[in-house]
Order: structure tokens, then sequence, then C-alpha cells
């Protein structure tokens, strides 16, 4: 039986400087609900939303195993401000599945966006990403996802070790149930060294400088047979001058 590698959490204290050095930080829920100053209830609301997620209509692979919805917003200092519904749109050089497409996914619920932990915890990834680039106004899209095993196997980055073409990614892990698999995988973009490990307490997090690593995370199957399991996470991105796609 492989042994599964840990998360190599960091203090609060050396969040931002540790994600300067390494071009990635990891966050335990404990230190994200301090970072946040969100109580378990506040966060047990927010993680209502996972539960009414519509099937992703646009993998090219065939699956049904993802569910998602997709909003955007800016983010300046403090101000968070929603932005008028639009499409999720990548290049074909940071998405070679499904880049170059419009991917127009229903928004996040009202109820979910309009509670005050929302955002607070935009501004806070603010915070990061002015930490590690320098303030400015943030273009943001949030992505809640829900990746299941209904196929048997989900692919939580079908497209693979990739970059998402912006500044900061924010990847929260909101649950599991059931599952096995779902290691997460961070790459130096330009060297050999790289980190594997699993999420597994619910609103943990990984901060990733997209300019200097790659990410992926590898397939989940069923714990037991007969039985659907899924991985939740929250993946909040963060890109200075204008969303991409325009």
């Amino acid at each position: 039986m492989t042994s599964e590698f840990q998360p190599p959490y960091v203090p609060l204290s050396e969040l931002d400087q540790r994600l300067q050095s390494r071009g990635f930080a990891l966050l335990s829920a404990d230190s994200v609900r301090q970072w946040l100053g969100a109580s378990g209830a506040d966060l047990q609301q927010l993680q209502q939303a996972w539960t009414d997620l519509p099937p992703d209509e646009y993998l090219k692979d065939g699956g049904r195993y993802r569910r998602r919805r997709h909003s955007c917003f800016t983010v300046e200092g403090q101000q968070v401000q929603p932005v008028p519904h639009r499409a999720h749109w990548q290049p074909l050089e940071y998405n070679a599945l499904h880049g170059g497409m419009q991917r127009w996914f229903q928004p996040m619920n009202t109820e979910t966006v309009q509670q005050p932990l929302w955002s607070r915890l935009l501004a806070r990834l603010g915070d990061a990403a002015a930490a590690l680039r320098g303030p400015r106004t943030w273009f943001v899209e949030a992505h809640p996802f829900r990746i299941d095993t209904t196929d048997g196997i989900g692919r939580p980055t079908p497209e693979g070790a990739h970059r998402d073409g912006v500044d900061l990614v924010a990847v929260f892990m909101v649950n599991r149930h059931q599952i096995k698999g779902g290691e997460s995988r961070v790459f130096e973009a330009n060297g050999p060294s790289g980190e594997r490990f699993t999420l597994r307490e619910p609103w943990s997090l990984l901060l990733l400088d997209d300019a200097r690593v790659i990410h992926e995370s590898t397939p989940i199957q069923p714990s037991q047979a007969d039985t659907l399991g899924w991985r939740d996470t929250l993946v909040v991105t963060y890109r200075a001058d204008g969303f991409q796609g325009g």
C-alpha cells in the first residue's frame, strides 16, 4: 500500500514569504479559519453551495463526473464587487483540452455570494495576491467544483498538469466523501522540483504563484464498491489587467 504524503502546512506568519520563495503555500483548516475570521458555522453555511451544482456540459472527454458554477468579481483592497455574468475562457496555451472556447456555466447562487464570509474570503485572497504582485485591481473568477465517481473515476484536472494564465490560484479543499486518490501535485514551471500531498481537511488551502508553478490533481475513485464518492473544491483565480478573453 502506497503511503500518503502529508501537506507541508506553513504558519500564517510565514504565508507571504513562503509563497514568494517557493511559488506555493499551504494553510491548514485552523489557519484558514483564523485568516478569514470565520467560525465553523460560517464555513458550514458557505459549504451548502456545493449541494446545488449543475453538471458541466463542456467536458470534451465525454465524462459526467464534474459539476460546477462560475462567477466573476473585481477586488481592490477590501472592496469586492460582482461583475455581470460572463463566459469562462482560457487560451489553448493553458488548457489544451478546453481552451479556446467560451464556456457559459451557471452563476453562483445569490445567497452564497451575499454571505459576509464570501466577500471576506475574496478580500483576504486579494491581500495574498497583493503581497505577491503589489496592490492593484484584481479580476477574479470563482469556481465551486464537485468531482464525483459517477463514471467510476473522476478527474479533477482532465487537462493534466497546467497553469491557469493568471497571477494567483487558490484551491480550497471543501470536502471529501468516500473516495481514494485526489492527490495534489505542484511542480516548478521551469525546473525539476515538485511536491505531492493529499488535502483532506475541509477548508484547508493551497495557494499557487501561477507564473512559477504548474499543478494537477490525480483522479479519484470510490473507496467502497457501488458507492458514489465526491471531492468538493473551491478554485479562485486572481489576474491583473483584466479577465482572460477580454
